[in-house]
């Protein structure tokens, strides 16, 4: 008993943390009506995700944002029609939104193309912290273009950046109604969870026997789902995002419950032999006929565009209910990921199973 209020008590305290935000991303202020009379332009300070203070010319209309996540919380809030530049990883990823070559200003988050971004004359660049902002800024201040940091990928700061964003866009009431769609899911599953006991989970990502260490938010996302990061323990050792490639033995020796195996983000169907490929190398792999997860058939392969979707909060349900079928047992993840693709997202939704399947 002592065993679960314990882990009832940490649950608790990592929800808290999930719910009531961290440092970064802080919205300060909004000001300031130059003419005097009402009617002028405004100007709009914010602390971004780097703690830098950025004033813009009032909210944006037209915007260039790098990284997939930071396009889908723009889309979500209401303000995705008025980006009119991205990197190419958003328009592979979110193929929904229509991207041409021509709005394209980026391979990736560091090699950026100014003189394409100042051709398209944004009001604002918004990219993430681990984009290259630091020389964005440096390369667009002749331009008068401002930089502000916003990371939607990162669990941690999901309300700040979501407040960001609409306050740089004006779309205040999109960014509380995309707040609520996010503490409507964490409130289903702290609810169910509450009580149970930990349930062992090994999380790959993309790559053979990459996984998610304390840190990163595929670790936040299995503890909030009442689980057990079977490398829990490890707390060294990760890249920047506290992910790192592990012993295939220590995985038999550790013996998780559940594996869960997400590929790569795509909105587009990736077709059913993608996961049957993956299915049978998963439970093909030496030693794994006798883990707990292969034998109770317990092993799931995702597309990390819905279960990393409104950071991660879509991954965490699916999970939760995998974890704790009886406790979840009148709850349909699906309606939620449905939820996220229709009603945020404005994009068609083939069903869940075209992007989470149980292998086997």
């Amino acid at each position: 008993m002592s065993q679960r209020l314990s882990r009832t008590v940490a649950l608790a305290a990592v929800t808290g943390v999930v719910l009531s935000l961290g440092a970064c991303g802080t919205v300060v202020k909004e000001t300031d009506d130059s003419s005097g009379d009402g009617g002028g332009d405004r100007t709009l300070t914010v602390v971004d995700d780097a703690g830098r203070t950025v004033e813009l010319d009032g909210p944006a209309e037209r915007a260039v944002v790098l990284n997939s996540y930071g396009n889908e919380f723009a889309q979500a809030i209401g303000a995705g029609d008025r980006v009119v530049g991205y990197d190419r990883v958003s328009a592979a990823r979110l193929p929904y939104l229509g991207i041409s070559d021509d709005e394209v200003v980026s391979e990736d988050l560091q090699e950026i193309n100014y003189e394409s971004v100042a051709e398209l004359d944004p009001d604002v660049l918004i990219i993430p912290r681990n984009g290259a902002w630091q020389e964005a800024a440096r390369q667009l201040e002749p331009f008068g273009i401002p930089v502000v940091v916003a990371t939607a990928w990162d669990f941690d700061v999901f309300h700040e950046t979501v407040e960001l964003l609409g306050e740089v866009f004006g779309e205040t009431e999109g960014a509380q109604r995309v707040s609520g769609f996010y503490d409507e899911i964490f409130d289903v599953i702290s609810e169910r969870v509450a009580g149970t006991d930990p349930v062992r989970v090994y999380w790959e990502t993309e790559q053979p026997y990459l996984t998610g260490l304390p840190g990163s938010g595929f670790d936040q996302i299995i503890v909030a789902a009442g689980g057990e990061n079977i490398y829990g323990d490890l707390d060294t050792g990760g890249d920047q995002q506290a992910e790192t490639t592990v012993d295939p033995a220590s995985i038999l020796e550790r013996d998780p419950q559940v594996v869960v195996h997400e590929f790569g983000p795509s909105a587009e169907p990736t077709g059913q032999e993608r996961f049957d490929t993956l299915a049978a190398e998963l439970t093909g792999r030496a030693g794994w006929q006798d883990l707990t997860a292969v034998a109770e058939d317990r092993v799931f392969v995702t597309n990390g565009w819905a279960t990393s979707g409104l950071s991660k909060a879509i991954g965490a349900l699916y999970l939760a209910s995998w974890l704790h079928p009886r406790e979840f047992a009148d709850v349909d993840p699906g309606t939620y990921l449905e939820r996220w693709a229709t009603e945020f997202q404005g994009a068609d939704f083939p069903g869940d199973d075209a992007y989470i399947q149980k292998a086997g």
